[in-house]
């Protein structure tokens, strides 16, 4: 009896080892997919909403854009098309939670630097003082990459209406006039049709960490498709 079982000893640990893997795959299978929420007007808190859109259910996306970044190129929604993308605001010269948010941001240009479908758009809320030479001199020296970040500046009242109406971020609203000021620690995780999928404190290293997790997500979606 013992010399059978040592006989079909290794022929039983494959076949559990086979049944093992079936299984594993089996509740793979059945799992339901992650997703990642897609954020109406209505999902967000309404202080950070302008009050046209406060009861919007439906199909907000990101507004079309005419910006300027580091190199003096215009940059338009085009440029992010099919593209994933982390945004974000900020000004250079500002002491407090922008050198932490830059840093954070930083680190994530890094993390995806071998990611085609993913960009970084930060935009400048003092841009009468965020010049494109401004820009270009912040870009050197905190490392941003030009062909995966755009630091932007333009039209003031344009940058605020995005914050508000479009990003869903900022508090402060304003008509983006000379003593206006918005300051926001938000990121926003912006999927491929422009709309909001994530909101996350870009002060905050479990907070990125949570970013990295749900962009992971988001890309796997559209590698189902």
């Amino acid at each position: 009896m013992r010399s059978f079982f040592a006989k079909y000893k290794f022929f039983g640990l494959v076949l559990l080892g086979i049944s093992s893997i079936i299984i594993y795959l089996f509740y793979n299978a059945l799992q339901p997919a992650k997703t990642l929420t897609i954020y109406q007007p209505t999902m967000v808190n309404p202080e950070l909403v302008d009050s046209t859109l406060q009861y919007k259910r439906k199909y907000h996306t990101i507004a079309d854009f005419s910006l300027t970044n580091q190199n003096g190129e215009t940059i338009t929604q085009e440029d992010y098309a099919d593209k994933i993308y982390i945004a974000d605001f900020f000004f250079t010269t500002c002491p407090t939670i922008c050198p932490i948010m830059t840093k954070n941001m930083a680190s994530i240009q890094e993390r995806i630097k071998n990611f085609d479908d993913v960009l970084l758009l930060s935009h400048s809320v003092t841009p009468q003082i965020d010049s494109v030479a401004q820009l270009k001199k912040y870009a050197i020296e905190k490392g941003v990459d030009d062909a995966k970040w755009n630091l932007v500046t333009g039209d003031k009242k344009q940058i605020y209406e995005l914050a508000r109406k479009s990003y869903l971020a900022v508090k402060d609203d304003g008509d983006g006039g000379p003593f206006d000021m918005i300051h926001t620690e938000n990121f926003i995780l912006v999927d491929k049709k422009k709309r909001i999928r994530g909101f996350y404190d870009g002060t905050n290293p479990e907070e990125i960490e949570k970013l990295m997790g749900d962009l992971e997500i988001l890309r796997a979606s559209y590698e189902k498709k």
